[in-house]
């Protein structure tokens, strides 16, 4: 893996925040839940916040293999890795913020509110070339008259 590789997952993953957190449930069945980056530590581990008394907290504790999916702007990012549910009050306070306060009851000192740490393995992204919508559309235009198709980034990364 090169720097450039790293960076580009980390930036991806920062620009785009939201991913969908992709588990196993307690029958095995796979779900995909919304979830708000809180801190991307590009050594390959991601923060979320999370409440500690919910399905999505018993089936990581249960089986932690997940799967982050970022999506945004031509670019996207494909996560694999293990979670692992933190209770760590100091983290909890460095990582809240007026976001988090809003889908969150009672602040970091509620003892429900806990985090979910990330650790991945691998990362696959795409990176489209152009980034906006208007160049996109462009390759698509320029695509469909050459026959030629549009050449993006994509790399497989081990973290």
């Amino acid at each position: 893996m090169t720097d450039e590789q790293h960076d580009k997952v980390a930036e991806i993953i920062k620009s785009t925040r939201i991913a969908m957190m992709t588990q196993a449930d307690a029958t095995g069945r796979l779900v995909s839940r919304p979830m708000a980056t809180q801190d991307v530590d590009f050594t390959g581990t991601v923060w979320f916040i999370a409440e500690r008394n919910t399905e999505k907290v018993r089936d990581l504790q249960a089986n932690p293999q997940v799967n982050l999916a970022y999506a945004g702007n031509g670019s996207w990012v494909s996560l694999s890795g293990t979670a692992r549910v933190v209770d760590d009050r100091a983290k909890l306070e460095e990582l809240w913020g007026t976001f988090t306060g809003a889908w969150m009851e009672g602040g970091p000192e509620n003892p429900e509110n806990i985090l979910i740490e990330v650790t991945g393995d691998t990362a696959e992204y795409w990176d489209a070339p152009g980034g906006s919508k208007v160049v996109q559309l462009a390759n698509l235009v320029k695509s469909a008259v050459t026959g030629k198709r549009v050449e993006g980034d994509n790399e497989t990364v081990d973290l």
